[in-house]
C-alpha cells in the first residue's frame, strides 16, 4: 500500500519481532550459561517458544497479503488490466510478495521445531531468503521516485540485506550471541525506518509535507537513520541489562534456599548423632 497505513503495517511487525527478540536471545544465552536458573533454559522449552514465533509469523504474513491485496484501492487478486492493457497495482503485488515469503518462513519453522521431518537449521535458512527477498523486491520498487523517496528506501536497504547476512550465519553458527544481537537490532532498525517512511512520504493528519527535493532534507534523514540505530542499540543494552540481572538474581536466590535446606540436613544429622 503506497500511503502511511502500508509502511506503518510491517513497521509494526519488525518492531514486534525485534522486540521479542531483544528478549529471547538474552534469556536464551543468560539460561545457557545457568542451567538451572529457568525453566526455557532446556532445549524443549526454547523449541517450543520457536513453534509458537513460526505460528505467528506465518499469521502477521497472512494479515499482510490480505491487506494488500483487499484494501478499498488494492488489486483484489487482478495482477493484469486486460482492458486498460497494463499491469495492476505492481507495487500491492510487490509488497504481498514479501510477506509471501515470510508466511512460508513462518511454516518452516512450524515444521522444523513441531516435527523432525525438516533439520533445525532451515529456520534460519528460510528466514535469511525472506529477508533477502524483501531488499531484492525494494531495488527495483524505487523507479520513477522522487530523489528522497528513493534515498529513504535505499537507507532501509542497509538494514534488510545487513539482517539477511547475520541471519545466514546464523545457519553455521547458531547460538551466536553476537549475530543474534547484531540481526536484532537490524529487526528494530528495519521496523522504525519504516514507521520514519510513513512519516515522512505520507504525513497522516494533514501535517505539511517534506521537500522531495532538498538536499539537506537528505543529509538530516540520512543522520535520523543512525539516531534510528542508536536507538536500537539502547533498546537492546536495557533488555540486555535487565535479563541478566534478573537471571543472576534467581541463581543467588537458587543457591541460598539450597545452602538453607544444606544447613538444615546438617542440623539433622548432628541431632541425630547425639541421640
Amino acid at each position: 500500500m503506497g500511503n502511511f497505513k502500508g509502511h506503518a503495517l510491517p513497521g509494526s511487525f519488525f518492531l514486534l519481532f525485534g522486540l521479542w527478540w531483544s528478549v529471547k536471545y538474552p534469556l536464551k544465552y543468560a539460561c545457557r550459561k545457568n542451567k538451572n536458573a529457568c525453566y526455557l533454559g532446556s532445549r524443549a522449552g526454547f523449541q517450543r517458544l520457536e513453534f509458537v514465533e513460526g505460528i505467528i509469523k506465518a499469521v502477521f504474513a497472512l494479515i499482510g497479503m490480505v491487506a494488500e491485496q483487499f484494501v478499498p484501492d488494492g488489486p483484489h487478486l487482478k495482477l493484469y488490466n486486460y482492458e486498460e492493457k497494463h499491469w495492476d497495482h505492481l507495487m500491492n503485488w510487490q509488497h504481498a510478495t514479501m510477506y509471501l515469503f515470510y508466511g512460508i518462513s513462518g511454516l518452516v519453522d512450524i515444521v522444523a521445531h513441531g516435527t523432525s521431518a525438516l533439520p533445525v537449521a532451515m529456520d534460519k535458512m528460510m528466514l535469511s531468503l525472506a529477508v533477502f527477498v524483501e531488499g531484492f523486491l525494494f531495488c527495483y520498487h524505487l523507479h520513477g521516485r522522487t530523489m528522497l523517496d528513493v534515498h529513504v528506501h535505499q537507507l532501509l536497504l542497509f538494514a534488510i540485506f545487513g539482517a539477511a547476512g547475520c541471519i545466514f550465519l546464523e545457519v553455521f553458527f547458531r547460538g551466536s550471541i553476537v549475530l543474534e544481537m547484531l540481526c536484532t537490532s537490524l529487526c528494530i532498525l528495519q521496523g522504525s525506518w519504516f514507521w520514519q517512511i510513513g512519516f515522512v512520504l505520507y504525513p497522516p493528519n494533514g501535517r505539511p509535507e517534506w521537500n522531495q527535493t532538498d538536499h539537506t532534507n537528505m543529509m538530516f534523514l540520512t543522520m535520523c537513520y543512525c539516531w534510528h540505530y542508536a536507538f536500537a542499540f539502547l533498546i537492546l543494552a536495557v533488555n540486555y541489562t535487565i535479563i541478566s540481572w534478573a537471571v543472576r538474581s534467581k541463581v543467588k536466590q537458587a543457591q541460598s534456599m539450597e545452602m538453607g535446606l544444606l544447613k538444615t540436613s546438617d542440623r539433622d544429622q548432628e541431632s541425630e548423632d547425639e541421640i
